[in-house]
C-alpha cells in the first residue's frame, strides 16, 4: 500500500531516469493565446466575432490582436507594463484580451461604472501605461488620469453605432489597429505563471484589491468551462458577463478554442437579448439572477420566441426557485456556478443529477439554488470550520467558509502581501462566503460572513430570508440587511423592488414571510425601493446598511 510518505522516495527514482527532461518537444507553457494561433489555422473563414453590421472570421481576429500588439509596441508597451481598459463589451474589449498579453503585457480591464477617484487608484497602483478608452468613458479616465499623476497614454475606442463619436482629442484605436504590424511575431510565455491579467475587486470597503491571474490558470478555465457548460464545436456565445469582470469569465479566451463566436452586447436589457437570440442564435450566455428576472419579467412584445437549446451559467448571488424555474419556463438550461474574482469567475457548478427530475418540481429547484460542486478545472472546494479549518459534517446544518484550491486560484494581490497571506493561510483561498455541505456533497451558499444578521443571539442568513422573498409575486428583485435594534441588536431590513404593474405593503410581506420563516428570522422592516447594483448586476449591500441603519 502507497502512503504519502512515499511519494518522496518514488518522484526521486523517477529524477534519476536519465534523458527524460522537460524539453521544447514535450512541454510548452500553457497559456490561451494558442487557442486563437489553432483557431487561425482551423476555423480561420468562420465568424468570431459579431457587433451590429461588424462580422469578423477567426482569421481576421488574429490580424487585428497582432496588428494591436504591434500598435501598443509602438507606444513603448514592453513584456510586463500593465495596459489598462475603460471599455463595454465591444469588439476591443475581446481583441485586448489577446492583444496586450501577445506582447508580454498585462491587461487590466476597469469596471465602467467606477468613480474618479477610484479609477485613479488603479491606474497609479497598476502603474497603467496606456489605456484604451471606449468614448462614452473619455472623461473619466481623463479626470482619473489627472488625479492619478501618471503620464499615461489614452487611446480613443470610439463607438458611432452607440452614439459616441471619436471626441478628436486623442488617438483613435482603428488608426493603431491600421497602423501595426499583421506579421509580428507574438511574444509566448515562457513561464505559464507569468501574469496575463489584472482585476481589480469591487472595493466595497477600503481599496480595492488588484487579483492577478496567469496563463496557466486562464489557460485551464478555458479547459474545464468548455467541459462544464457541455458545449461542442461552433457555439455562439452572448457577452453579458462584462469583460471587465473577471475577463469575462475568461470567456473570450475559451470561444477560439471552439471555434465559436462571439456575439457582443454593449448594453444589456431583455429587449437586445431575445433580438440576439433570434437573429444570433445564441447557445450560451453568462449573467447574474438580475438578469434572469429581466428576462423573466419581460414584456411580451420583448420576448421573442426560440426553438433551439440555450444554456446559461448564472453566478453573483443564489437564484431563487422561483427564478430558476421562470427561467426554464422560457426555454432556457439554467445551471448555478460561484466563484470569486479571485477563483477566475466561476469554479463550481450545481451540475444536475438524474435522480432530481423524478422529485417534486419544488424539491428539484431548492437542489438546483446550490453552488454544487467543483468545476472540472478546481482541485478542491470544501467548507471547513472557521477555527478548527477541519470540514464540516456534510449534514446540510453545519456551516463553515467555503475554500478553495487548485490552478485557477489566483497568483495572489498585487503589491499586497499581507493579504495574500492571510488569503491563503492555512493552504487554501480563503472565500469569506459561508455555507453548509449537504450529505450528496453539493455546497449551498447561506451568507457572507459580514452579511450575516445576529438577532438575540441568533444566526439569520439573508440569503434564506431573500430566497422567501422572491417567492412574492410581486417582489422583482430584493437584499436583506441588518439594521440595528436596540432590543435584538440587529434585525434584518428587506429592501424591496416590485414587479412592474404590482403592488404590495410591508405588511403583506412581512405576513407572506411568516409562512414560510421563523418568526425571528422574517424582516422587521421592508423598504421599497430600486436597488443600486453594480455593473455586474450585484446589489450593493453596502449602499442598503447605510440606508438601513438611518431609518
Amino acid at each position: 500500500m502507497f502512503v504519502k510518505e512515499n511519494w518522496g522516495l518514488i518522484m526521486a527514482k523517477m529524477a534519476n531516469e536519465t534523458g527524460l527532461d522537460k524539453n521544447a518537444a514535450n512541454f510548452v507553457p500553457l497559456t490561451p493565446l494558442s487557442h486563437l494561433i489553432r483557431a487561425r489555422d482551423v476555423f480561420g473563414d468562420q465568424e468570431a466575432l459579431v457587433y451590429g453590421p461588424i462580422r469578423r472570421t477567426w482569421a481576421e481576429f488574429h490580424e487585428r490582436a497582432t496588428r494591436l500588439a504591434s500598435g501598443l509596441c509602438a507606444l513603448g508597451v514592453q513584456p510586463g507594463d500593465v495596459v489598462s481598459s475603460i471599455l463595454p463589451n465591444i469588439p476591443a474589449a475581446a481583441e485586448a484580451h489577446f492583444g496586450v498579453p501577445l506582447i508580454g503585457a498585462v491587461l487590466n480591464a476597469i469596471n465602467t461604472r467606477l468613480d474618479v477617484d477610484t479609477v485613479a487608484y488603479i491606474f497609479e497602483h497598476a502603474e497603467t501605461s496606456v489605456v484604451l478608452v471606449d468614448s462614452q468613458f473619455l472623461s473619466l479616465a481623463e479626470d482619473a488620469k489627472k488625479q492619478s499623476g501618471r503620464d499615461l497614454k489614452i487611446i480613443e475606442v470610439p463607438d458611432d453605432s452607440a452614439g459616441f463619436p471619436a471626441s478628436g482629442r486623442y488617438p483613435c484605436y482603428e488608426d493603431l489597429i491600421a497602423q501595426g504590424d499583421p506579421a509580428m511575431e507574438w511574444y509566448m510565455p515562457d513561464d505559464e505563471w507569468q501574469a496575463i491579467s489584472l482585476n481589480y475587486t469591487s472595493g466595497t470597503t477600503g481599496r480595492p484589491k488588484g487579483v492577478v491571474y496567469h496563463h496557466r490558470g486562464a489557460y485551464l478555465n478555458t479547459m474545464g468551462t468548455a467541459i462544464s457548460w457541455e458545449m461542442s464545436l461552433r457555439p455562439r456565445l452572448l457577452t453579458i458577463v462584462p469583460l471587465f469582470h473577471c475577463n469575462g469569465w475568461c470567456h473570450t479566451w475559451m470561444m477560439p478554442l471552439l471555434g465559436g463566436t462571439i456575439i457582443c452586447c454593449r448594453d444589456i436589457s431583455a429587449k437586445a437579448i431575445f433580438d440576439a437570440i433570434e437573429t444570433e442564435k445564441i447557445t450560451h450566455f453568462g449573467g447574474a439572477p438580475i438578469v434572469l428576472n429581466m428576462l423573466v419579467n419581460a414584456t411580451e412584445a420583448e420576448k421573442k420566441p426560440f426553438d433551439h437549446r440555450i444554456r446559461v451559467f448564472t453566478a453573483g448571488a443564489a437564484p431563487s426557485a422561483a427564478t430558476i424555474k421562470g427561467t426554464e419556463a422560457l426555454g432556457f438550461t439554467v445551471m448555478q456556478v460561484y466563484g470569486l474574482t479571485e477563483t477566475y469567475g466561476h469554479a463550481s457548478e450545481c451540475l444536475e443529477q438524474p435522480a432530481w427530475n423524478v422529485e417534486p418540481a419544488e424539491e428539484r429547484y431548492r437542489h438546483m439554488s446550490r453552488i454544487g460542486v467543483r468545476q472540472p478545472m478546481v482541485e478542491d472546494i470544501d467548507v471547513v470550520d472557521m477555527d478548527s479549518r477541519k470540514p464540516v459534517p456534510q449534514d446540510g446544518k453545519t456551516v463553515g467558509e467555503v475554500i478553495l484550491r487548485g490552478n485557477t486560484v489566483m497568483k495572489g494581490y498585487y503589491k499586497n502581501p499581507e493579504a495574500t497571506a492571510e488569503a491563503f493561510s492555512g493552504g487554501a483561498f480563503r472565500s469569506g462566503d459561508i455555507a453548509v455541505r449537504h450529505p450528496d456533497g453539493y455546497i449551498q451558499i447561506t451568507d457572507r460572513l459580514k452579511d450575516i444578521i445576529i438577532s438575540g443571539g441568533e444566526n439569520i442568513s439573508t440569503i434564506e430570508v431573500e430566497s422567501a422573498l422572491m417567492a412574492h409575486d410581486a417582489v422583482n428583485l430584493c437584499a436583506v440587511v441588518a439594521r440595528p435594534d436596540e432590543k435584538w441588536g440587529e434585525t434584518p431590513c428587506a429592501f424591496i423592488e416590485l414587479i412592474e404593474g404590482k403592488s404590495a405593503t410591508e405588511a403583506d410581506i412581512i405576513g407572506f414571510c411568516r409562512e414560510h420563516l421563523a418568526g425571528f428570522k422574517c424582516p422587521k422592516t421592508v423598504v421599497f425601493q430600486e436597488l443600486p447594483k453594480t455593473s455586474t448586476g450585484k446589489i450593493q449591500k453596502f449602499e442598503l446598511r447605510k440606508i438601513a441603519k438611518a431609518l
